[in-house]
């Protein structure tokens, strides 16, 4: 997601409160590609509707590129002055330190009810739901028509296919046959998609600890390294430099055969005129049955005692027409159920229902754990070694995991 990389105070917002001189301070993420797409016009429009409801409460909304807005909260919560809300991408290590009010606290019964309850109980710290999703996404294998067409190609099933395909582009002179990007700016989501489609994952679903050095994951890696990245299949980047915006700018100009991406590719990929198809993310010997899930976090903070005003105020946010405009505007799959019924069954909304579909089956990040934060930037920094020339799956999955049990142990 990439967004404007300056604050934006939505202007006309603050002031002394209504009535009861209540204003809240809220956080937010951009979800917008540059001014004319920026969150800052759907929060300036969702609070003007809000105040002209709720005259005793104003909110002060502040939207932050993604590359800055969790750090900038990280500052206000260390100088002892946290935002009342805050839209986010991690939630776990503020409920741990007894910073959040529970959802419970906020969410009026139907509201909360109406959350779909796989990110509703991604949401939660020892069983207890603080986090309260705000965006979803699910990942597929995205292909060019085009250059699959001029190479003879189907899309691909299984691991082998992929990477058939992927030497058949080559041959054809295709910039990027598949585009791998485990560079540091989302690493740990594509070796997420990879990781599940080879069987494995981050955590083992049974013991509910990490897993991250099993021996599905090293078999993926050292399929990656050998098999893609070894036959050069990859790109003339490596995959340790390869971030995940410039793979999904490569694939809309017609550069790319194949990667993963979320549904907010599909726009800029039609604007250039790429025609593209999608399909769930190849296995070892089918496709995947499980794939990537995402979901960003609402929260807030008890420190201003402003519980009932955040309550009606977030209540408000998922009402089932705000919650479509949000996701209609930035294609992201909404999490309540009846925004999900409405997208479902629309045609303006077909686009979607691939990754709709997919998110029952779908696997999101541990983000309920504290050490979570610390192990994702841990893999964007090292996951990339494990398969470039000279690389050593094994020993970079193994690392991670001692890293992981540190954390745990110290937590």
């Amino acid at each position: 997601m990439t967004a404007l990389g300056l604050a934006a105070v939505l202007a006309g917002c603050g002031g002394s409160g209504g009535p009861d001189g209540v204003t809240l301070r809220m956080v937010a993420a951009d979800y917008g590609d540059g001014a004319a797409g920026s969150s800052r016009a759907y929060w300036e429009r969702l609070v003007r509707a809000f105040e002209a409801k709720n005259p005793g409460v104003r909110v002060d909304v502040s939207v932050y590129s993604w590359n800055d807005v969790d750090a900038k909260v990280r500052e206000m919560v260390d100088a002892g002055n946290p935002p009342d809300v805050a839209q986010i991408g991690a939630y776990a290590d503020y409920a741990a330190k007894g910073l959040l009010y529970r959802a419970d606290e906020l969410l009026s019964i139907p509201v909360q009810a109406d959350i779909v309850a796989q990110l509703a109980e991604a949401g939660q710290v020892d069983s207890v739901q603080y986090g309260i999703p705000f965006a979803s996404s699910t990942r597929l294998l995205f292909y060019n028509k085009s250059l699959f067409a001029k190479a003879g190609l189907d899309a691909p099933t299984t691991w082998q296919e992929l990477a058939s395909a992927a030497q058949a582009l080559r041959a054809r002179g295709v910039k990027y046959p598949y585009a791998l990007p485990l560079g540091p700016e989302e690493a740990q989501a594509e070796t997420m998609q990879w990781l599940l489609s080879g069987g494995g994952g981050y955590t083992d679903p049974q013991l509910g600890t990490y897993s991250i050095d099993s021996a599905a994951n090293v078999t993926t890696l050292n399929w990656l390294k050998n098999d893609l990245v070894g036959k050069g299949l990859t790109g003339p980047v490596a995959p340790g430099r390869l971030n995940r915006a410039d793979a999904f700018a490569a694939f809309a100009d017609g550069e790319v055969g194949m990667l993963n991406g979320h549904p907010a590719l599909m726009q800029p990929a039609r604007k250039k005129g790429v025609r593209f198809g999608m399909v769930p993310m190849p296995g070892a010997d089918g496709p995947a049955e499980m794939s990537m899930g995402v979901a960003d976090w609402m929260m807030a903070f008890k420190q201003n005692g402003n519980a009932e005003q955040a309550g009606t105020f977030l209540d408000f946010v998922y009402s089932e027409r705000n919650v479509l405009e949000f996701s209609r505007r930035y294609d992201l799959l909404p999490v309540t159920t009846s925004a999900s019924g409405v997208m479902a069954a629309a045609r303006r909304d077909a686009d979607l229902k691939p990754f709709l579909e997919q998110l029952p089956a779908s696997e999101l990040y541990p983000a309920g754990r504290t050490s979570w934060a610390s192990i994702s930037a841990d893999v964007k920094k090292r996951v990339g070694a494990a398969v470039a020339p000279g690389g050593n799956p094994a020993a970079v999955l193994g690392g991670l995991q001692a890293a992981a049990t540190r954390v745990e142990n110290a937590g």
